[in-house]
């Protein structure tokens, strides 16, 4: 049976983990095909990786302006160098080979920078010979993603095709545009539904229900024109405290593990408070929702951000005005509505294969065609030819 080796980076939910699970779950119902997720780190070393997430957790939650000053510098510089090589990039490197041994993949995914960027530099010292993908998980792409060496390249969008193409002289046989995947569970809308009289915003702080959603709503609690429902993920005080208020019109939610349960809060609700995370942003653009941005997590999101505000894709939501008011005056504005429907219909045409399924027959194809060269250009045409059909 084919094996293929999915590899996010650290233990902690994340998109990396919510894009390779989507592709996991598709892959085992379409074919049969073996999947397995690893985080490097974690093989390496377990007590390195649990120091290091929380670590990151601390960094941007207690200094987030210089984690934004350290990403921006190291991974999102204007002008990117090539990684020096010290004792870890060894250390990572050999793990990564004997990881590689012990698995015997026949396509590799990645979906972090990290052990894209290793299996680069294995690839061109001629020790890794199995075809290697990257499936991004963000709207921009960091410079720690393995590029020239890599096989195949998943994008967000024509923007970062196009800079592929350029920056990077990678060949077209080798990219295609999907956007970033989302669950398959998680259904596509053609045409903005209409709303009643009151408003269903969903309001959204991710995993850890971050983001002062208290303080957002403090001036909502005692009258609103729209009903809020607030996704406190793990964060139990943020449970707690909303509960606590009392009023029918704003509606604490706990963790949501099941995509067809999130699917269908989607459908009924008009518009989402989120930050910019990239999984988050494509499962909202799918199901048409109006997306307002009120908080932003320092380094990626914020990237993410500048290019989802410059498409119109996403409303950034002015810190002086009432955070109801600047929705309702967009959601209640037809020109307004329209342009947004006009850019979301701008950035979906973009996207040469859509949805899991087409993915994962693109995964099948290179796996029916590994006794050829993976840098054969010939037959990566074949597969997306296939893909696209």
């Amino acid at each position: 049976m084919k094996k293929i080796l999915f590899l996010p980076f650290l233990q902690m939910r994340s998109g990396h983990h919510q894009v390779a699970e989507a592709l996991m779950d598709i892959v085992k119902k379409a074919n049969e095909i073996n999947v397995k997720k690893i985080d490097l780190l974690s093989y390496a070393n377990p007590q390195l990786e649990k120091m290091i997430t929380s670590g990151y957790l601390k960094w941007i939650r207690f200094a987030p302006e210089t984690y934004d000053l350290a990403y921006k510098k190291f991974f999102y510089a204007s002008s990117p160098h090539e990684h020096s090589f010290k004792w870890y990039h060894y250390f990572f490197l050999k793990k990564m080979e004997q990881l590689l041994k012990e698995e015997k993949p026949d396509l590799i995914v990645c979906t972090h920078g990290f052990p894209s960027y290793l299996l680069s530099q294995l690839k061109r010292k001629r020790k890794c010979d199995v075809p290697v993908m990257n499936v991004y998980t963000d709207f921009f792409i960091n410079n720690f993603w393995g590029r020239k060496e890599i096989d195949y390249h998943l994008l967000p969008s024509q923007d970062v095709k196009e800079e592929f193409s350029k920056k990077y002289h990678i060949p077209e046989q080798r990219m295609i545009v999907t956007g970033i995947p989302v669950h398959q569970e998680i259904t596509k809308n053609i045409k903005q539904k209409k709303r009643g009289s009151r408003h269903k915003i969903l309001i959204s702080g991710g995993n850890n229900g971050l983001g002062g959603i208290v303080k957002l709503l403090e001036k909502s609690k005692l009258s609103s024109q729209s009903d809020f429902y607030v996704l406190c993920g793990n964060n139990q005080k943020l449970y707690d405290d909303i509960l606590s208020w009392n009023v029918d019109h704003i509606k604490p939610l706990s963790y949501i593990s099941s995509r067809a349960e999130m699917n269908q809060l989607y459908e009924e609700m008009d518009a989402i408070v989120t930050k910019p995370g990239g999984v988050t942003i494509s499962e909202v653009l799918q199901k048409r929702l109006p997306v307002f941005v009120q908080s932003v997590l320092p380094g990626q999101e914020e990237i993410n951000l500048q290019y989802l505000t410059d498409k119109g894709l996403v409303f950034k939501l002015k810190r002086k005005n009432s955070f109801e008011q600047d929705l309702l005056s967009f959601l209640r504005d037809p020109t307004k509505m329209n342009e947004w429907e006009q850019s979301i219909d701008a950035y979906q045409k973009g996207i040469e294969i859509e949805g899991s399924m087409k993915i994962a027959e693109i995964m099948n194809g290179i796996l029916e065609h590994k006794s050829l060269k993976p840098a054969s250009l010939s037959e990566q045409s074949k597969v997306y030819r296939l893909a696209r059909a």
